[in-house]
């Protein structure tokens, strides 16, 4: 209990581990949809990056939606530079797992990607998610400019109050400016694509998320 109690606070900035400067070097290509993991993107495409507890269930999620261009997994909102998956699990780098999503937002606008989101999971586990505990776990969305914010927040809004009617408690998800995004190992990269009977912990609450719909 006391372990599970450590790795659900959040480290200070003067506690985490230094990290490293050199990136991780990931394949060049998405193993199902074959286009860049890394930027440059196409003009015309927009970025969200969203924490929902483990990211290999998380990533699937959104590679296998209509719109989305590539994506990727990592680490984002804390504070060691290029951390390793073990550093992250460890509790001391402050990050979330997370998943970078690249969409064209003419075939799967933004408010399409926050449905998946929010139905993909339970927002409000605050520092877990299921049966893992901790803060790389955290529910989380990270916005890439003002417009993305707003959108953000209004889903937010409109959710909780699904949530509230179904009996289920406020939400715990960390809502902020997008920060760096460290790239997470090769083998972490569309793992359940590589190994498909592998560990996804993803659950919903089972409760409609009611925002537009990308036209069919």
């Amino acid at each position: 209990m006391f372990l599970f109690t450590k790795k659900a606070e959040m480290v200070t900035p003067e506690d985490a581990l230094a990290g490293r400067e050199t990136p991780m070097q990931v394949p060049e290509r998405h193993d199902v949809l074959g286009t860049p993991l890394q930027p440059p993107f196409p003009e015309g495409l927009e970025q969200l990056v969203v924490g929902m507890g483990c990211f290999w269930g998380a990533e699937r999620v959104f590679w296998q939606a209509d719109g989305v261009y590539t994506t990727a997994v990592g680490y984002a909102g804390g504070y060691t530079p290029n951390p390793t998956y073990e550093e992250v699990c460890s509790g001391r780098t402050g990050h979330t797992e997370a998943v970078l999503v690249v969409f064209d937002p003419a075939v799967l606008p933004l408010d399409g990607v926050l449905r998946l989101f929010w139905e993909g999971h339970d927002p409000t586990q605050g520092q877990r998610q299921g049966n893992d505990v901790g803060t790389q776990y955290r529910s989380a969305a990270y916005w890439a400019s003002d417009a993305q914010r707003a959108t953000v927040e209004s889903s937010r809004d409109m959710f909780q109050a699904e949530l509230t009617r179904a009996g289920y408690g406020e939400i715990t998800t960390e809502i902020a400016e997008a920060g760096p995004f460290y790239y997470a190992e090769p083998y972490h990269q569309q793992y359940l694509a590589k190994n498909p009977n592998g560990y996804c912990g993803l659950g919903g609450t089972g409760v409609s998320c009611p925002v537009r719909l990308p036209a069919s």
